[in-house]
């Protein structure tokens, strides 16, 4: 099988390219073919992939490894695929780092997912987006469609009305949420069902099935148990408890947004502008060193994940990032799983950013919801989870209508569809704010001046 990456030339590649090594069933993806629009950044990654192959079949004589092929050409990069990988970064984290600070400026929390800097991000994917997926459905009609590109949610929607069920949203936060709160209770991980439901980085995890019991309420009631994990140190037992679920960790942003504000403010420089500098090294070193590029990748890898969202740990004064927190099993864990159960017609339970049908009763069908899925040669089914609380509920319908805001500006450069985005946000707190939001943004971001007044 064949296996289409677009943004070929991302940093995060080698992660996909590694779950595939270990794949050594039948009817495995045997060709990856990398689809960049820089060529040098493409260049640095395949030589990643080339000494990662090489690495393996020393440790595994006899299993050829992904032959991997290099392309700026978007029809060539299709045509044949079994299965398209998507996750382009429209503006690079030039772009990013616009996102951060024109937020920042105004006093408006900064992220490049969530609030003022994902509405920023969402405006100049998805034109990009919707092009790939009408190519996508030209040239490969036959090809499933893995969408890992951010805002995932909003993304994957614009792209369903072109390819329809065959494009599936994918995110490694839910999963890792309910793998480390498996873990935390001694639970196989395998073996357990999450109760999860939301949008894509705006979810909870609200049962934990395991042995026919519901493991989470004593989850938590126990305070070790929750300090043991990422989420249960970031949000804390007392809040937790209120709740009486733990929400995706990119829901610190919304409980606590006063205080990150604060905290990413007060740093020297914005998550952003942290990964251009480290990246734009890494590109560099390895451009001028090919043969340590899988060395070179390693070690700035291993920098990058133990600063992830750092001023939140910070905030909640939850520490260092340990090793299971950090643990593989990430989206290249949930990608690979999805196209195998896809290919090979093996029944898989994952949670994926598809179409709603009825699940959530607060959202239309036709809403794309991050939660639990039934996955085989068919694709993937939204199974039943327990409604949404009235507060969950409240979140979900309010961002939902701000990406569908952000869809409809993207679509036909309505301005006044942009500034709905913004003003709605649960995390912008005047229309006031949200007009010079769009105004900074449109002046700044070149994909952005249609919006300009």
């Amino acid at each position: 099988m064949r296996l289409t990456i677009l943004g070929g030339g991302g940093f995060r590649v080698p992660l996909v390219y590694q779950a595939l090594l270990g794949d050594r069933g039948d009817g495995r993806i045997t060709s990856v073919m990398l689809y960049d629009t820089d060529r040098s950044r493409l260049s640095a990654i395949g030589a990643v992939l080339r000494q990662q192959a090489a690495s393996a079949g020393t440790a595994a004589p006899g299993v050829d490894a992904p032959v991997v092929t290099e392309t700026t050409d978007l029809d060539e990069a299709l045509r044949g695929a079994d299965f398209v990988f998507s996750a382009i970064r429209v503006g690079g984290l030039e772009g990013r780092t616009v996102d951060e600070r024109v937020a920042l400026d105004l006093g408006v929390l900064g992220q490049e997912t969530v609030g003022a800097g994902g509405i920023a991000y969402g405006l100049r994917t998805l034109p990009v987006a919707v092009r790939i997926a009408q190519r996508i459905a030209a040239v490969a009609p036959q090809a499933w469609v893995i969408n890992f590109t951010n805002p995932a949610g909003m993304v994957t929607e614009a792209m369903i009305p072109h390819l329809g069920d065959r494009v599936i949203g994918i995110c490694d936060s839910p999963s890792g949420l309910g793998r480390r709160a498996a873990l935390a209770l001694g639970v196989d991980p395998s073996t357990a069902f999450y109760d999860y439901a939301g949008l894509n980085h705006l979810g909870w995890l609200r049962g934990l099935q395991s042995g026919g019991l519901d493991r989470l309420p004593s989850l938590l009631e126990s305070g070790d148990a929750l300090a043991s994990f990422e989420e249960g140190r970031l949000f804390g037992a007392d809040w937790l408890r209120s709740l009486g679920s733990i929400p995706n960790e990119y829901l610190h942003y919304y409980y606590f947004a006063r205080e990150t504000l604060a905290a990413v403010q007060a740093v020297r420089q914005t998550r952003g502008t942290f990964l251009l500098g480290q990246q734009s090294a890494f590109y560099a070193e390895t451009a001028r060193h090919p043969e340590q590029a899988l060395e070179l990748w390693q070690k700035t890898r291993a920098e990058r994940e133990s600063t992830y969202m750092v001023e939140s740990r910070e905030v909640a004064e939850a520490g260092e990032r340990d090793e299971r927190d950090m643990a593989a099993g990430g989206y290249e864990q949930v990608a690979l799983s999805l196209m195998r159960a896809i290919a090979h017609n093996e029944r898989a339970s994952l949670i994926l950013n598809v179409r709603n049908r009825g699940v959530l009763r607060h959202l239309d069908d036709d809403a794309v919801v991050e939660i639990p899925c039934t996955v085989d040669a068919n694709g993937a089914r939204p199974v039943t989870v327990s409604q949404l609380t009235d507060h969950q509920a409240g979140l979900v319908c309010a961002v939902k209508a701000v990406e569908r805001s952000t869809i409809e500006a993207a679509a036909g450069g309505s301005r006044g569809a942009a500034l709905r985005a913004f003003a709605w946000h649960p995390l912008i707190d005047s229309v006031t704010a949200a007009r010079k939001l769009l105004d900074a943004y449109a002046r700044e971001l070149p994909e952005l001046a249609p919006f300009r007044p």
